[in-house]
């Protein structure tokens, strides 16, 4: 088994936009911010309205349904009915596959996979 290695940190909506005001100097952190939120806003309507994104080489988000089941409470033990949801869910484009992969290959000091 390999040993997970860690990443130096995770990248939250500040760091986003840090990165997005630092990228472009005629942004101020105000506009950067405010930038992003619309994004994030507008790509959350979208995924409630149910329609499906699609940022090419980046990846794709659409909504998956999760079927009405029977499931435990686990203190009690006791049968439980857990409703259907609507869950978000993201997968990757291969241009992001394939930069993560090499990326991980780099850090662990092996060969990445060649594409297909």
């Amino acid at each position: 088994m390999q040993a997970r290695t860690r990443v130096d940190s995770d990248m939250t909506r500040s760091d986003l936009v840090e990165a997005l005001s630092a990228k472009f100097s005629q942004l101020t952190h105000r506009d950067a911010e405010f930038a992003v939120k619309a994004i994030l806003d507008a790509m959350g309507e979208a995924l409630v309205k149910g329609h499906r994104i699609e940022i090419r080489g980046f990846g794709s988000f659409s909504v998956n349904r999760r079927s009405p089941r029977i499931g435990r409470n686990p203190r009690s033990g006791e049968s439980v009915m857990i409703p259907e949801k609507r869950v978000p869910h993201f997968k990757p484009g291969k241009a992001l596959r394939e930069q993560v992969d090499a990326k991980t290959a780099e850090i662990l000091g092996r060969e990445p996979k060649k594409p297909d």
